[in-house]
């Protein structure tokens, strides 16, 4: 259907025309900034499902499995190409959730903290909108810079030397990578002739053996400014602190950028050096299974050494990014399926993890400490101005700490991955896939890295419940000072809501499994999105 094309430009045009409709408002105008903003993020939420119901292949849609953009209707290759599927659906629909949950969240104080708040927070959307639709390297590269470009000032916003100091080492280090991804793109263009996705995936098996070194090498660097940006050990030595110093609905959105990472080494590795791609096949997955461990020890040995939920939450990302990396090594089906599962699951549970962390210290820390933070929210201002803001922040809530205390106890058993929720499945159908990779009943032996592999998952999950249960008991039951905490409902309610989906990935867990299983599938079989973008099948033998 003609509309359902026209839909994929929403989730690029949306936030950008938004975001540049609020720099025309004045500062002094928070409620309309946000009133506004929160109506496109809603929208782009719609927008996302119902690329998800395209990409699903309901008969509404006509039971298309991918369906592709040409800007200006020019031909691919030469076209800027937008390309959604299951998986890009998946994470657009990921994107928008966390992306409301952050904004509403933000509503209760950080928005108006400082200057162009939601211009800012509207184009990160738009870089994540366009760098998982595009099917195009340079274009991936052109929406990261306008990704990072806004995580930039988000990630410094309010004030304080640690935060400064964090801010300049994640600048420092992702225009760093952004050097490396321009430089291996670079190399690639220069040997292939092509930066489409698609159409790399046909030309690269008839690259001449001479131009193969080049290739590789600019795959490899390509590679690199990923792996800095999803986090994996040793290129991850920044990301704990500068999630940790970011706000907190601020950190809670930068949770799914380390997936983005992840998710273009998923696309180009089984699209580009998939199956089809000769010797080229498979080009990079020891370096991430052995890398994606690394990071999960690491991160482990980082969850049991935090002494500030803070650091224990940038941790938790981390084993969240290399236990994807790993599973995007080993590359099969069932892991893939699994780690999509386990993508969704980490992502929601972490994100609500930032915020509750901001109003869990409210009542760790004493009344001079809360007014320190009100203080660095909103500036200095006089004592008269700020009994009136603290009369602004929320009345006492009876039950906050019992609430509080309960979802920090739910996302304890999600991070640690226990049964019944959501982390149990995710970390049980990714196990299954790696020891049964032909299915239950499999009686091929299991390589000694697979069962490293699963260990690590498992003693991770074990680390986290260990930090999970001290951080309790040291907040909630056996304090030395205890406040009741100051909470407005639109603080609590983004944290429930992420819960509640995680339990709604139990509920549902069939049809979501099922989903994922597709969507490994289609990532295995890359002919329908060639075509879909190409027009025409791929040659025999190019793509399977």
């Amino acid at each position: 259907m003609d509309w359902s094309r026209h839909l994929l430009v929403v989730p690029v045009l949306l936030p950008l025309l938004t975001g540049s409709l609020l720099l025309l408002i004045g500062e002094v105008r928070h409620t309309l900034k946000a009133l506004i903003s929160l109506a496109s993020c809603v929208l782009l939420l719609v927008a996302a499902c119902a690329l998800l119901r395209l990409a699903a292949g309901l008969p509404e849609t006509g039971g298309a499995l991918t369906a592709s953009y040409a800007v200006a209707d020019w031909p691919a290759p030469f076209a800027i190409v937008l390309v959604v599927d299951r998986l890009s659906a998946m994470m657009l629909v990921v994107t928008g959730i966390l992306a409301l949950a952050s904004l509403i969240f933000s509503m209760a104080r950080w928005h108006s903290a400082a200057p162009h708040f939601h211009t800012l927070f509207q184009f990160l959307l738009m870089g994540l909108g366009g760098a998982f639709l595009t099917g195009d390297l340079f274009n991936l590269f052109v929406f990261f810079e306008v990704t990072l470009a806004a995580s930039y000032g988000l990630l410094l916003y309010g004030s304080g030397t640690f935060r400064v100091r964090s801010g300049l080492h994640y600048i420092a280090i992702n225009l760093a990578a952004s050097l490396l991804f321009l430089i291996g793109v670079a190399l690639i263009y220069g040997v292939a002739g092509t930066l489409n996705m698609a159409d790399l995936a046909v030309r690269l098996p008839a690259v001449v053996e001479a131009d193969k070194p080049l290739l590789y090498a600019g795959a490899a660097i390509l590679g690199v400014a990923f792996l800095v940006k999803a986090g994996m050990w040793p290129l991850c030595f920044w990301l704990p602190s500068a999630y940790m110093a970011a706000a907190a609905p601020v950190a809670a959105l930068f949770v799914i950028l380390t997936k983005v990472g992840a998710y273009s080494l998923l696309r180009i590795g089984l699209l580009v050096f998939g199956p089809a791609a000769g010797e080229a096949a498979g080009f990079g997955g020891t370096v991430l299974l052995w890398g994606g461990m690394a990071t999960i020890a690491f991160a482990t040995f980082g969850i049991l050494a935090s002494q500030t939920l803070g650091t224990l939450a940038g941790y938790s990302v981390l084993i969240s990014s290399g236990t994807l990396l790993a599973a995007i090594g080993i590359g099969e089906r069932a892991v893939i399926s699994g780690a999509l599962f386990y993508l969704v699951s980490s992502t929601f549970s972490t994100a609500a993890f930032f915020m509750l962390i901001e109003l869990v210290e409210r009542a760790r820390e004493p009344a001079a400490d809360l007014l320190a933070v009100t203080m660095e929210a909103y500036g200095d201002e006089s004592e008269e101005e700020e009994e009136r803001e603290d009369e602004q922040v929320g009345v006492i809530m009876p039950g906050a700490l019992a609430v509080l205390g309960l979802s920090f106890g739910v996302i304890a058993i999600l991070l640690a991955g226990l049964p019944p929720l959501s982390g149990f499945i995710a970390k049980f159908a990714m196990l299954t896939g790696m020891l049964n990779p032909a299915g239950l009943g499999d009686t091929a032996a299991v390589p000694g890295r697979i069962w490293g592999l699963v260990a690590l998952v498992i003693l991770s999950g074990l680390a986290a419940l260990i930090a999970m249960m001290r951080s309790g008991i040291r907040i909630f039951w056996a304090p030395m000072e205890l406040i009741v905490p100051r909470v407005l409902v639109v603080e609590v309610a983004p944290i429930v809501a992420l819960l509640t989906l995680c339990l709604m990935l139990v509920v549902q867990g069939g049809a979501v499994v099922a989903y994922t299983d597709a969507a490994a599938r289609a990532l295995h079989t890359p002919a329908t999105y060639i075509q879909s973008v190409l027009g025409v099948s791929p040659p025999a033998g190019s793509a399977p």
